[in-house]
């Protein structure tokens, strides 16, 4: 199949017509509720999305359930909660989980590939290609990826924290036209869908439709995300210019054909760096540099880098390149950046103009603490 090129989306209509999906599957859509992966749910998914590859449509699919389909091997009681025995229950259930996806993909004539990822695979450069490139090219090739997250080696630092934040990302990394959300409800509701009055949103146009909404309930116990991590992803992917769409996995055929079910979410902005896209959703902050009321508007409103004249203290250990939180002098956080100087350097520059710096450190000391170009702008949900 010929490289297809990416097509804007106006409305989930359009999504018939969409040339290449990223689709994300939860756990507790593969699972039984005892956490025994289920073929026979799994199996219902791939006829899904093997229709819409036959329709012309290339699909990438991120999949979690490892970690599930290795507790009922591993003789586990639950999902463990520790990252040791995660990292040994994906590492059994892995294999179990893409033996199967392999089975129901050749039932329909498709040959899958395993790809697993660790979130320095999507934001540093070198690794970001290698990966488009690797992705591009079985995409061409008439396969279906399947995409996970490397659990077995993936620590907290540097995790996407679930499959939902990836599969936003990797939307962002294959040049998707389109996310799409299978989970376990069938839509967002105003508040939980098992509470009285709580209704179905059809359609999200802008961040601020969502203001209100209560999606703090939690996920199931299968699985590692709630709503809560599904709205911080298609942040990612609408702020990035790829629509989304929120269902179940038993409504997915008719998502894809168009129809109005579900919640679709409009693209907000236009395709950004990968890089900032991590940063300011999916990086674990290191630490937190407190900016006075000059800083918070030069950073906030001018769009500037920050300068260690306008930073009045400093919170945590971290090192140069690392991600730390901007906050303002109530602690309030507005942006994110990856700093220049470790913890360990920046007390003796607070409060100096770059050039006072280079006149008593010497040279490569007056460089910005954050450069603009590493820094994201951060909307609190209220």
């Amino acid at each position: 199949m010929a490289c297809v090129s990416a097509v804007a989306l106006q409305g989930r209509d359009q999504l018939p017509h969409a040339g290449r999906i990223v689709v994300k599957v939860g756990s507790s859509s593969l699972t039984t509720p005892d956490g025994h992966l289920d073929p026979q749910r799994l199996a219902a998914v791939v006829d899904v999305l093997a229709a819409r590859r036959a329709a012309g449509t290339q699909v990438v699919l991120v999949s979690s359930g490892a970690i599930a389909a290795g507790i009922g091997p591993l003789g586990l009681p639950a999902r463990p909660r520790d990252l040791a025995t995660q990292q040994a229950a994906a590492s059994v259930g892995q294999g179990l989980l893409v033996a199967d996806y392999e089975r129901a993909f050749a039932a329909h004539g498709l040959t899958v590939a395993q790809v697993l990822l660790t979130a320095e695979d999507t934001w540093r450069r070198g690794r970001y290609r290698n990966a488009h490139r690797a992705l591009t090219r079985l995409l061409d090739l008439g396969v279906v990826p399947i995409i996970n997250e490397n659990d077995a080696v993936a620590t907290d630092e540097i995790r996407f924290g679930d499959n939902d934040r990836l599969a936003a990302l990797v939307s962002h990394l294959v040049h998707a036209d389109a996310l799409a959300l299978l989970t376990d409800v069938d839509a967002l509701y105003t508040g939980p869908p098992s509470r009285p009055g709580s209704r179905r949103i059809a359609e999200v146009r802008a961040p601020g439709e969502l203001d209100g909404v209560d999606v703090t309930a939690r996920g199931s116990a299968v699985g590692t995300g709630g709503m809560v991590t599904k709205i911080e992803s298609v942040a990612i992917a609408t702020q990035s210019g790829i629509p989304v769409v929120l269902t179940s996995a038993a409504q997915a055929a008719d998502a894809f054909a168009g129809e109005d079910v579900g919640t679709w979410f409009a693209a907000t902005g236009r395709r950004r760096s990968i890089r900032l896209l991590w940063l300011a959703h999916a990086a674990r902050t290191r630490g937190r540099l407190v900016l006075d009321d000059g800083a918070v508007r030069a950073v906030v409103e001018r769009r500037t880098s920050l300068l260690p004249a306008g930073v009045t203290a400093v919170e945590g250990a971290f090192e140069a390149g690392d991600p730390v939180e901007l906050v303002d002098a109530a602690g309030g956080v507005v942006a994110r950046g990856l700093v220049a100087y470790g913890s360990d350097e920046v007390p003796q520059l607070l409060g100096h103009s770059t050039g006072d710096l280079r006149d008593t450190l010497g040279p490569g000391y007056d460089r910005e603490l954050v450069h603009r170009d590493d820094l994201v702008l951060v909307r609190r949900r209220r």
